[in-house]
This record gives structure tokens, C-alpha cells and sequence, in this order.
């Protein structure tokens, strides 16, 4: 089964750590990085641009509208997700606790199943 985990981060919580704090975030994901390619469950991880150099496109009339930044104001954003291959829902959780992220209060880890992909994946 596939997972998508997405890392909210929020910019307030991130700058108030330390930089020490921050190169343990850092070094906590190479080795989360490393675990999982070893156990073979990750396809791929990713980090995001700042929102503030997003675009929104909707399409009105047949035309494509287009506007900067994040859709909805808010404090928090996407900044990464892992795409992973595990056994079931209860292994994608055990591993999204293993994010460094998951320990700092302010900061959030989502765990959701990848529905389709090539096909229909089991629900």
C-alpha cells in the first residue's frame, strides 16, 4: 500500500529553534532517508518551495486563472511529503513518528493512502 506522509510546517515554530535543534531536524531525516531505503518502503521524498512562490490556477469561463501564493491563509504549509511502500495504514503511522518533525510541538505529520496510481491501489 502507498502513503503519502506531508510535513506541515509552520515558519514561527521552525525559527524559534535553535540552530542546533534545526541540524538535529536535519540529520534526523537522512537517517529516517537511509532506514527506509534500506527497508525498501520509500519511492521518493521531496522538499517545497516557500508558499509565497506558489500559484493557484482555477479556470473560469474556460480560462485559466491564475493568482500567487497559498490558496488559504494560514500559518502552516506543505513543505515536504515521503511517498513510501508499507505493509498497511499502521506501518505508514509507526513510520511517520519516526520524523524528526513529529517530537517538535507546532509541527504536524499526515498520513494518508495514495488511492490511485497507475491503476486502483487497495482501499
Amino acid at each position: 500500500m502507498q502513503f503519502l506522509i506531508g510535513m506541515h510546517i509552520n515558519p514561527a515554530v521552525l525559527d524559534a529553534l535553535t540552530d542546533e535543534e534545526k541540524a538535529a531536524i536535519g540529520e534526523g531525516h537522512g537517517a529516517f532517508i537511509q532506514a527506509l531505503k534500506e527497508s525498501g518502503e520509500l519511492i521518493t521524498t521531496q522538499a517545497l518551495a516557500d508558499p509565497s512562490q506558489a500559484a493557484v490556477v482555477s479556470v473560469r469561463n474556460g480560462q485559466p486563472v491564475v493568482t500567487d501564493g497559498p490558496f488559504l491563509e494560514s500559518k502552516e504549509y506543505l513543505g515536504g511529503f515521503y511517498l513510501i511502500d508499507c505493509e498497511n495504514r499502521e506501518r505508514a503511522i509507526e513510520l511517520a513518528a519516526r520524523i524528526p518533525d513529529a517530537a517538535i510541538e507546532g509541527l504536524g505529520i499526515e498520513v494518508r493512502q495514495v488511492m490511485f496510481a497507475d491503476g486502483q491501489l487497495e482501499a
